[in-house]
């Protein structure tokens, strides 16, 4: 195999990985991680890689969210006429508020988290950790005041968002880290889950952007094929991935995603035990 054909295949399957589970509670860092050490593509390039077929995945949400998004702005108002009617409606604070937390944070702690949490080990413990917060939060859940998003307050803003910070570690999930909040903090899962794919358009082009900036270095004109194919695979995977798992979740719960990861957990550190005692 070629190396340009190479890096096609490579191309196709981390964006959808990247698209599969970006949106879903199981967290594609990590999953993007473990594969892309499977695949022994690793390094600056493969970062920079996976920030640009980030991007290709939350354009997925962007248009599929794109009246909210423009409601939350001013230009158009998509206000539910129930939400309305009993005063509530969520607002760009409630976006602000979810994710100054997490950004602040990822500011302050940029380096460390980049030097010492980007590993497979360290993925695998965010797994399992990420598995029983969302156990947790499903169990410790006893009443909902918030069944539609328009319904959340900003104290649940304010709680998802410190939930979110836990997502910096590489595995634990943002998807399940603010899904998990939300049940936390008194919303129904649908509320959370959109919610959480709301504020990951702010949260994500940031953390992309910020992360584009610093690997710009590493972009060339050669790897625009890889990059294209990537950003397009995850891209459609995400739309798909999103508008299955928004009909399903009246009939799926955190706790199937959290022995998942456990799964994944467990396998991958079976494989890494074999590799290196062989």
């Amino acid at each position: 195999m070629t190396e340009s054909l190479r890096d096609l295949v490579i191309a196709v399957i981390q964006g959808i990985v990247e698209g599969l589970t970006e949106f879903l509670p199981v967290s594609s860092t990590g999953h993007l991680i473990l594969s892309g050490h499977l695949l022994g593509f690793t390094g600056e390039r493969a970062a920079t890689f996976e920030v640009v077929i980030q991007l290709g995945a939350i354009m997925a949400i962007v248009i599929l969210f794109w009246q909210r998004l423009l409601g939350l702005i001013g230009f158009r108002k998509q206000v539910d006429a129930a939400a309305t009617t009993q005063g509530h409606r969520l607002t760009l604070l409630h976006v602000l508020l979810a994710i100054m937390p997490a950004i602040v944070l990822a500011f302050l702690a940029y380096s460390s988290i980049k030097s010492y949490l980007f590993s497979p080990g360290t993925v695998l413990i965010g797994l399992v950790a990420g598995g029983i917060f969302m156990i947790y939060a499903e169990k410790k859940q006893t009443s909902v005041t918030a069944s539609e998003i328009d319904e959340l307050t900003y104290k649940q803003a304010i709680q998802i968002g410190m939930a979110q910070c836990l997502s910096l570690w590489p595995g634990f999930s943002r998807a399940g880290a603010t899904i998990a909040g939300g049940l936390l903090s008194g919303a129904a899962l649908k509320a959370s889950a959109d919610f959480s794919f709301l504020i990951a358009v702010p949260m994500m082009v940031a953390a992309s952007g910020y992360d584009l900036l610093n690997s710009w270095e590493h972009l060339s004109a050669s790897d625009l094929p890889l990059f294209g194919v990537g950003f397009v695979t995850a891209f459609i995977i995400a739309w798909l991935a999103v508008v299955t798992f928004m009909k399903l979740l009246h009939r799926v719960k955190l706790t199937t995603f959290a022995y998942y990861r456990f799964a994944l957990a467990g396998i991958f550190w079976l494989y890494m035990s074999y590799s290196t005692v062989g």
